[in-house]
């Protein structure tokens, strides 16, 4: 994938749907602290290397929620604090930013991007979804780790590519993250209720890249 990644629409799992502007968006999850700095009018549309990695989380998600998926728009902004996702009206969205997501390619390849989509994306999963193994006691971002767990295990990583994907999780937090002993937690335990090899499942942050 080349460094110049932009960003789009998510299709499939995650729907082509065009922006309604209305009531300011709200920020439910932010992986970088600048929110402040983000300008709607600057989304812009996907290229096809981000619009081929958003097929594998598509291709995962489908197996989770079929039918039941929730509809959310991803786009590129290069005013967007990494990588964000947004509630607005009824059409959430997914907003990153290129230069964030050539970092962690270089440093975590297309599978430290596929875990960052799946996050945020969990965030949908867990607003259209339940699930009798999401602990009452998790709050949001814990839930969509948990989801993000469970949608890696549908994508069948290599081992390598789940060490890179947690490596890749570990080290972009947002804010209201609690300690990574809690998220490495509700990660494996969506791993393995969707049926992830424990045998790939490393505890990440070993400071190994791609």
């Amino acid at each position: 994938m080349s460094k110049s990644l932009a960003a789009g629409l998510i299709a499939g799992a995650l729907a082509v749907v065009p922006l309604v502007l209305g009531a300011p968006a709200k920020v439910i999850c932010s992986l970088g602290s600048a929110t402040a700095a983000y300008k709607s009018s600057e989304d812009q549309r996907p290229s096809p290397d981000a619009m081929q990695l958003v097929g594998r989380v598509n291709a995962a998600a489908k197996s989770i929620c079929n039918n039941s998926c929730p509809s959310v728009a991803l786009f590129r902004n290069v005013t967007a604090a990494n990588a964000m996702f947004l509630a607005e009206g009824d059409q959430p969205r997914l907003v990153y930013a290129p230069q964030f997501f050539s970092m962690v390619h270089e440093s975590f390849g297309d599978a430290g991007i596929v875990a960052i989509i799946a996050h945020e994306f969990g965030h949908a999963l867990d607003d259209a979804l339940g699930a009798n193994w999401i602990q009452a006691s998790w709050g949001p971002e814990l839930r969509a780790d948990a989801w993000a767990g469970c949608t890696l295990a549908k994508a069948d990583f290599t081992a390598a590519d789940m060490e890179s994907a947690l490596n890749a999780l570990a080290k972009f937090p947002s804010a209201a993250h609690p300690a990574w002993s809690l998220r490495i937690a509700a990660i494996h335990t969506g791993y393995t209720q969707c049926g992830g090899a424990p045998a790939k499942f490393s505890q990440g942050k070993s400071g190994k890249t791609k």
